[in-house]
């Protein structure tokens, strides 16, 4: 059962998710540029920088709601929590590692709250560019930049070409072939979990995503598009589900309107 109050508890989370962002960033502006970084199984790099917001984020959680499990992405023992538990927090505590190293900035922290499966509410904050973003289904959405709150919205499509959300690192044969469909595009470039956001706050349309992705990679920036009134469905136009066996994502497509609006033809 969802017994979180979320309005009660939004700014002491936002806290924590500040000082994981400091913490990030006192890796990331060290005059040397040094920064200790391991590689996990999979070959993807784990800075200290992940661990020290790991650390934060995960004490924090369990002294503010010490019912609810925490599940991270660098928790070693958390796949039992995650696959087992109705109602859990879901962190990635640093995603964009690599743009992290590449100083670009855009790199971010990401918490969601996901219930039954969903993720209801999230907080995605960018700690390099100073901006936050944060809600979920049915609390609308907000983006916190230069200490001014402001609602967000998704924007209807305009006459014109759809703006889509694609890395270039991510741009394999069938992200192509999917944008492509969708007929004349102009392109918007961001990183990590911003790339949802760009959509939450309406400066794109639509984030195809047809290549690996893991479920604490998207679930806070999820909930914050979905406040904003957008979507984020499976090819098979399914929402997004959490807990699964696999952590792995379905190939998906955030936008802001519903997926078959996309196709115009």
């Amino acid at each position: 059962m969802h017994t979180v109050d979320i309005a009660a508890l939004e700014p002491a989370l936002l806290e924590l998710v500040d000082a994981a962002g400091q913490a990030i960033m006192a890796v990331y502006t060290r005059a040397d540029g040094a920064v200790q970084v391991s590689h996990k199984a999979d070959a993807s790099p784990l800075t200290e920088a992940d661990l020290a917001a790991h650390q934060i984020l995960a004490t924090g959680l369990a002294r503010l709601t010490p019912a609810i499990p925490v599940v991270s992405e660098e928790g070693a023992d958390d796949e039992a929590l995650r696959t087992g538990s109705p109602v859990f927090w879901l962190i990635d505590p640093l995603d964009g590692t690599k743009e992290f190293l590449a100083r670009n900035g855009e790199m971010t922290v990401n918490l969601a709250l996901v219930v039954q499966g969903r993720p209801v509410w999230g907080i995605v904050q960018a700690p390099a560019l100073g901006l936050s973003y944060g809600g979920g289904r049915g609390l609308g959405a907000w983006r916190l930049a230069g200490g001014q709150r402001s609602a967000i919205a998704v924007q209807p499509l305009a006459a014109g070409p759809l703006r889509v959300v694609a890395s270039k690192s991510h741009l394999n044969d069938a992200t192509r072939a999917f944008i492509a469909a969708l007929g004349e595009v102009s392109l918007v470039q961001a990183g990590s979990s911003l790339k949802l956001c760009r959509v939450a706050e309406g400066s794109a349309d639509v984030y195809p995503r047809l290549g690996p992705t893991c479920e604490w990679d998207t679930a806070a920036a999820q909930a914050v598009l979905e406040g904003a009134g957008g979507v984020v469905v499976d090819l098979q136009d399914q929402p997004l589900s959490y807990g699964k066996p696999d952590v792995l994502n379905p190939h998906f497509v955030a936008s802001a309107v519903p997926l078959r609006q996309l196709l115009r033809g």
